[in-house]
């Protein structure tokens, strides 16, 4: 049976997915809470930047996914770009990177994370996803490839020159992932946006705007 809540959910998401509503939240099933904050989403849509706003106003500490790729490639003396091609022949690696960062969420707690899989390596986490239209995403990360050319030498086995060429590495990563991630876990989208408590659109709200959108639905989340 249909309740209320659940109809004004899937009203909200298809706004959100039309792109007439910028923000919106549903309400989580009771479960158990715990003091953590998983940020999701597309290359471009700001989840680092949310993320460390987010962990500076509650004082936490803040974590990425990217964290256990680096101190694997560090472990194994390879740089991340050779880690990525080892990963590629080789689906352990993978696996074995999720394991430590779900080993991580499990023991520790008070800390914002963003992460692709966050929400499902943490189920009781507050799980949020930044949304971001794909023409103004791959504009921002040309724009970030172009200003830290040498910072992120060695983070892409590929430059890219232009916003399509963004766009079809986007699609092929995602692509990649969606694969990946329902051969080992069985997720057919991890990018579905039901699997997220809330979802705010960062081409319609600022950085600062979005980190304050987190932190008052995390605390309305931890009330309920």
């Amino acid at each position: 049976m249909t309740t209320p809540q659940d109809f004004l959910g899937e009203f909200f998401l298809c706004l959100a997915e039309s792109g007439l509503f910028s923000y919106y939240r549903v309400k989580s099933e009771h479960m158990k809470k715990r003091h953590i904050i998983t940020i999701a989403g597309g290359l471009g849509s700001g989840k680092s930047t949310t993320a460390k706003l987010v962990a500076t106003e509650l004082k936490y500490p803040h974590h990425s996914g990217g964290d256990f790729m680096r101190a694997m490639a560090a472990e194994r003396g390879v740089s991340l770009e050779e880690l990525g091609v080892l990963a590629k022949n080789d689906s352990a690696i993978d696996q074995e990177i999720d394991q430590k960062q779900k080993e991580f969420m499990d023991t520790h707690d008070n800390f914002v994370i963003d992460s692709r899989l966050g929400w499902f390596l943490a189920p009781e986490s507050f799980k949020v996803f930044l949304l971001l239209d794909p023409d103004v995403a791959a504009t921002r990360v040309l724009k970030d490839f172009e200003d830290n050319a040498a910072k992120r030498k060695g983070e892409a086995t590929e430059t890219p020159k232009t916003v399509d060429e963004v766009k079809a590495n986007q699609e092929k990563r995602v692509a990649s992932e969606r694969e990946r991630y329902k051969k080992y876990y069985g997720i057919e989208d991890h990018y579905a946006l039901e699997n997220f408590d809330l979802v705010i659109d960062t081409g319609v709200h600022s950085k600062k705007e979005a980190a304050a959108m987190v932190v008052a639905g995390f605390n309305t989340w931890l009330a309920e």
